[in-house]
């Protein structure tokens, strides 16, 4: 029995996760700050544009990071 409830509580958290994926993805682009931070690297060429959210990934990174740990202590 043990076993059924780590899946069911795998599933529910990445059912979590993946609803959180899509919000984002819906709704990424009109948060003001996403995407436009001063370390994210956009090059334009005329048939070209390349986009590269290095600082929007680091602190997205750093806010996952911080929810992990803060769950993590709960325990």
């Amino acid at each position: 029995m043990e076993g059924l409830q780590s899946i069911g509580r795998i599933l529910l958290v990445s059912g979590i996760v993946m609803a959180m994926a899509g919000l984002l993805l819906m709704y990424g682009g009109k948060i003001p700050f996403f995407g436009k931070l001063p370390g994210d690297i956009v090059i334009r060429r005329e048939n070209f544009t390349f986009y590269f959210p290095l600082a929007t990934s680091i602190l997205i990174s750093i806010i996952i990071s911080l929810v992990f740990y803060f769950l993590s202590r709960r325990r």
